[in-house]
Formats: C-alpha cells, sequence, structure tokens
C-alpha cells in the first residue's frame, strides 16, 4: 500500500539515491544524455521507435526517422500488435513479424530528442560521427483523463497515453588494430601443432 511504501522510504532514506534517468553510465566513458517527460504521445509508438533505434549509430538513427516521417522507412512493431496491419515494408527490417506503421508525431518527437542529446555531445566536446545509442527507454507515463459523453446519460473515460522518452548517447572508441606476430602464434603466424608446443615446453637436462 501507499502507506507501507512511504514507510520503507522513511526507514531506507539515507541509502536511497533517486536519480532522473534509469541507468547511470560510468563517468570515465564520454556520453550525452536527453530525456523528456510527460510527452502526448503514444506510449505503445513510442516503446516500439525506441526499441527499434537502439545500438544505431546517432547519424543512422537520425536518418531512419527522416525517412519514416516520409513514408520510406517503417517502424516494425513487435510488441504491441493488437490490430496493427500487415506491411510489405515491414520485412524489410531486421526484426520479427511483417507489422509495422509510421507513427509520424511520435517519430519527430523521438528524432527532436535524439538531436538535442547529439547537440549536447558536440557541446561536451564529443564527435558526433562517433555517437551512438547506448541507451533508449520509453515508460509509460499517468494518462490525461477526460471524459466522452455516451448515450442515455453516461459518462465514458477518454484518456490519453502519453510517455517518458530517455536516451543516452556513447562514443565508440576507436578499434584496435591487432599487432603483426607473423613469426609466432599470431592469427597471421604459422600453427603450432601439439608435438610442437610440447617440444617447446621439454627442458634439456645434462649435457649433450
Amino acid at each position: 500500500s501507499a502507506v507501507s511504501l512511504s514507510r520503507r522510504y522513511q526507514q531506507s532514506n539515507n541509502t536511497i539515491t533517486m536519480t532522473r534517468y534509469s541507468v547511470e553510465p560510468d563517468a570515465e566513458v564520454p556520453h550525452s544524455k536527453s530525456r523528456g517527460s510527460h510527452l502526448r504521445v503514444h506510449f505503445k509508438h513510442c516503446r516500439e521507435i525506441v526499441h527499434h533505434i537502439q545500438g544505431m549509430p546517432a547519424s543512422k538513427a537520425n536518418k531512419f526517422l527522416e525517412d519514416v516521417l516520409e513514408r520510406k522507412a517503417i517502424v516494425p512493431f513487435t510488441k504491441y500488435t493488437g490490430g496493427i496491419g500487415r506491411k510489405a515494408m515491414a520485412k524489410q527490417c531486421n526484426a520479427p513479424g511483417d507489422k509495422g506503421r509510421w507513427p509520424v508525431k511520435a517519430t519527430a518527437v523521438v528524432r527532436d530528442l535524439l538531436s538535442n542529446a547529439v547537440a549536447n555531445g558536440e557541446s561536451k566536446g564529443l564527435d558526433a560521427d562517433k555517437l551512438f545509442i547506448s541507451h533508449a527507454q520509453c515508460n509509460r507515463a499517468p494518462p490525461g483523463r477526460r471524459r466522452t459523453y455516451r448515450a442515455h446519460g453516461r459518462i465514458g473515460k477518454y484518456a490519453s497515453q502519453p510517455a517518458h522518452i530517455e536516451i543516452i548517447l556513447t562514443e565508440k572508441k576507436d578499434d584496435v588494430e591487432k599487432a603483426s606476430d607473423d613469426e609466432g602464434e599470431g592469427a597471421r603466424g604459422k600453427k603450432i601443432t601439439k608435438k610442437m608446443a610440447a617440444q617447446k615446453r621439454f627442458v634439456k637436462v645434462g649435457g649433450a
């Protein structure tokens, strides 16, 4: 109940630290953040968009969102699929099923949050070309309650389903080249058989 929950917060008030983001990346890792609360866009649409772009480079994700607005690409729906029609374009995505939509309003909001995160990264001195979406999450916000009037004097609920969205971008590390080891046991070296390895381990004792 709410009373017991408040008591638990009071008892462990010294140990609980409330954060604005669901995850806190390591401070040593270059990153940038962006979030929006109580956004008047459908939660289910935002969830599918955010789930699809997670792990993408920021530039690729921005291009994908722009294509969705122009109906050149589609958002695959993998979780909330009730009543979602099948689309031939959805088969082009690396996602299960063939259901998808073009949620224009939610796509524009996510695109603005992504561009804001990129701008935050540039202000911190990060390279925009190396940024990728390391964390993207969408949570359901409290519904906006309105009313609609039905027949016979009845009143029905007319609720919106807003969303909280958060995006964290991380700078991709440079690839480390593998050292050349032409004469040793490296990937480009000679193949070492079990017999040759045993001979290397053998220590000769005594004179010749």
